[in-house]
């Protein structure tokens, strides 16, 4: 993947691996396709702390949780 492309098919691909990685029991509501190219940047940048810790605390699931459901259409 290369993520420096603004596409659909990127924010497909980080929205699928945040929801695996923070192991969300509300994966289906949160979908790609609820999200616009415009956010692009901020979704990157929530796929980028996902990815680079291995454990989460509640608190902090909940925080990146909330970011994502401000970003939704």
């Amino acid at each position: 993947m290369n993520l420096e492309q603004h596409t659909e098919d990127n924010i497909v691909y980080m929205i699928e691996a945040i929801k695996v990685k923070l192991k969300m029991a509300s994966a289906a509501a949160m979908q790609a396709s609820n999200f616009k190219i415009e956010q692009y940047e901020d979704i990157r940048d929530i796929y980028e702390v996902v990815q680079s810790k291995n454990n989460f605390s509640i608190s902090e699931v909940e925080a990146l949780v909330s970011e994502l459901g401000k970003l939704r259409k």
